[in-house]
């Protein structure tokens, strides 16, 4: 039995790094933490995700699709209803980034500190 190639992220042909991007991209994250709830629809979604805009939100979620973290699920009612959710590996991975996201919240006093002070040493340089 073969056992499957070593990934490292921090090589620069690793396949991993291009879906580490779709993650943790501008939108990535936000639309993975956004569907972690249960399952949306499209305009849910991009109301959930503020500032996000059409075109950004569904080329999003179709790179998320083809990696594998977000489920489309088209219902045969009429007009056509169109669900996004998480699979198991898009689950996973949302809980992982939303302790990112509740650190990051938690620090944002400590954080706007280190920038004012960084940004008043700054001035007076």
């Amino acid at each position: 039995m073969d056992t499957p190639p070593p990934f490292d992220v921090f090589a620069r042909g690793c396949p991993s790094r291009p879906v580490l991007e779709h993650l943790t991209g501008r939108w990535g994250l936000l639309t993975l933490a956004g569907l972690q709830p249960g399952p949306a629809r499209f305009n849910a979604l991009r109301r959930r995700v503020d500032g996000i805009s059409e075109k950004m939100l569904a080329q999003t979620l179709q790179a998320l699709e083809r990696d594998g973290f977000v489920r489309r699920e088209v219902h045969a009612v009429m007009p056509p209803r169109v669900e996004y959710s998480l699979t198991d590996l898009g689950r996973g991975t949302a809980v992982k980034l939303l302790d990112l996201i509740e650190h990051l919240e938690t620090n944002m006093p400590a954080v706007l500190a280190a920038q004012h002070d960084h940004d008043t040493q700054q001035a007076g340089s």
